[in-house]
């Protein structure tokens, strides 16, 4: 019985890990140390951050690129940039 407790809360917890909220948006400033001021298509601006594989592979990023935005629904205000469409 109490594995099965044990299943649901991991289970639980694995589900709140992925839910993540893509937005698209276009960039409007560069900042220091990597951050990007991004401008959503609701008029939210984020502060944004690249992700792992986008500062390997040296993507990149410029005001005025159209990039995809992943948010977690407890910070609304800070963004990993995943995606470049310039």
């Amino acid at each position: 019985m109490a594995d099965s407790k044990k299943q649901k809360q991991k289970v639980q917890a694995e589900s709140k890990k992925n839910d993540k909220i893509e937005v698209e948006g276009k960039v409007i400033e560069v900042l220091k140390g990597s951050d990007y001021l991004v401008e959503l298509a609701n008029g939210h601006t984020v502060k944004a951050y690249v992700s792992g594989k986008m500062r390997i592979n040296m993507i990149r990023i410029l005001p005025g690129d159209t990039v995809t935005v992943q948010l977690t629904p407890y910070d609304l205000t800070r963004g990993i940039i995943t995606w470049n469409k310039r």
